[in-house]
């Protein structure tokens, strides 16, 4: 838990989330099935779908990108790095089994922004200027940090 404490706010809390989620799964199932099932039974099998440690977010570029965002409208942005449709979510946390989900957010007015498309903002979905930083452009696209 302590390499989660660096994250960003958002993640982290999703990342506390999913852990709860996935203890109580884990409690339930045990729960309602017979004790000689669940001894013969290993159900392993949750820790391939709900990792306990999700993966870290990759640098998917170092510079922001510019969109219109258009009011009214709930976007997903890309947590993981890992979408070939930055700065948005395309599902590829889910394919390549991270533990990261997209942030959704909606806007209220119609407006260009920079959103981050390094993952080490500390105002996500935003650019808040962390890509300028040494360790963002030493590191290689598609690392994490």
């Amino acid at each position: 838990m302590a390499s989660w404490s660096r994250l960003p706010g958002p993640l982290q809390r999703f990342h506390e989330r999913a852990t709860a989620c996935q203890d109580l799964l884990t409690k339930s199932l045990s729960a309602r099935c017979p004790s000689s099932l669940t001894q013969r039974r290993d159900i392993s099998w949750l820790n391939q779908w709900f990792s306990k440690a999700p993966a870290k977010p990759v640098v998917a570029q170092k510079t922001p990108i510019k969109v219109e965002l258009v009011a009214g409208t709930t976007y997903k942005w890309c947590v993981c790095g890992r979408s070939k449709n930055q700065p948005f979510c395309d599902g590829s946390h889910f394919f390549q089994r991270t533990g990261l989900s997209p942030l959704k957010f909606k806007v209220q007015e119609t407006r260009t922004v920079a959103l981050c498309t390094c993952k080490a903002t500390q105002r996500p979905p935003y650019c808040d200027g962390t890509h300028r930083s040494e360790q963002i452009q030493k590191a290689e696209v598609g690392s994490s940090l």
